[in-house]
């Protein structure tokens, strides 16, 4: 094996590795909802739209999820399509895994003496409070995995199509352009299968005006972030030498 299929094959692990992580990790913390202009410090901002009105609130999960789209589009880089479809089907395989370990650890008898255990840091029942966020509802947790894969096999195709265009030039609109079409329908798909469907059954204008904000938020996330493809970019060529890394990138291009 020539040291340059090593460091590519380390290479992939390391991007594949951050990307599930960040896609496990975004999973488990959206449960938890915030309030943006809360944590920056802002007043509250009342958005109106459809005739639905509301706060800045998002999942936790959101603060993660833009790396996850970053990292994807690094691996489309130069992985591929099949790069990036082989960490799409792991990641839902090992989401769906996780959640069903989390519901057996859920199911398991508490010891007694940990159901009180924090009782003076304010939590009467600590199985209730573990049952609460590691146990999130099915209509969520189905509505996340099949949004996540749609979006994950839209965002390959838009960015080679892209690319087949732009060769090499212009790698912030692929990126971003593929993002804007995959999360289109990565944030009404996740709302429509969870909150419609599903048994709080929302009215059509509060699917859309939430979804709607939600991609919003998602966009502007991905642009911020446009400078990490760069630096990606630059680390990956100095990592690999530039004969490789053009050479992976051309590999992935056909």
């Amino acid at each position: 094996m020539h040291i340059t299929d090593s460091r590519t094959n380390r290479l992939f692990l390391v991007l594949a590795g951050f990307f599930l992580t960040n896609a496990l990790i975004a999973e488990f913390v959206g449960v938890k909802i915030f309030a943006l202009e809360a944590t920056l410090g802002l007043e509250p901002f009342e958005w109106r739209l459809l005739g639905v009105s509301g706060t800045l609130n998002f999942t936790a999960g959101v603060l993660l999820w833009p790396f996850v789209f970053v990292m994807s589009d690094v691996i489309n880089e130069y992985f591929g399509r099949r790069g990036v479809q082989l960490i799409s089907w792991l990641a839902v395989a090992f989401i769906a895994y996780a959640f069903v370990a989390a519901y057996a650890s859920i199911a398991l008898a508490p010891a007694g003496f940990w159901v009180e255990a924090n009782q003076d840091l304010g939590v009467p029942d600590i199985q209730l409070a573990f049952a609460q966020i590691f146990g999130q509802g099915l209509w969520t947790i189905c509505g996340s995995i099949i949004a996540f894969l749609i979006g994950q096999l839209i965002d390959v195709t838009v960015f080679h199509r892209i690319r087949r265009l732009t060769g090499d030039r212009l790698v912030w609109l692929r990126a971003t352009g593929s993002t804007a079409v995959s999360q289109l329908l990565d944030s009404f798909v996740v709302l429509y299968i969870a909150f419609v469907i599903g048994p709080q059954r929302w009215p059509t204008s509060q699917f859309l005006a939430v979804g709607t904000v939600n991609y919003l938020y998602k966009m502007l996330a991905a642009i911020a972030l446009i400078p990490l493809l760069y630096v990606a970019r630059s680390a990956i060529k100095r990592y690999l030498g530039a004969d490789a890394a053009a050479r992976l990138r051309n590999e992935a291009a056909a």
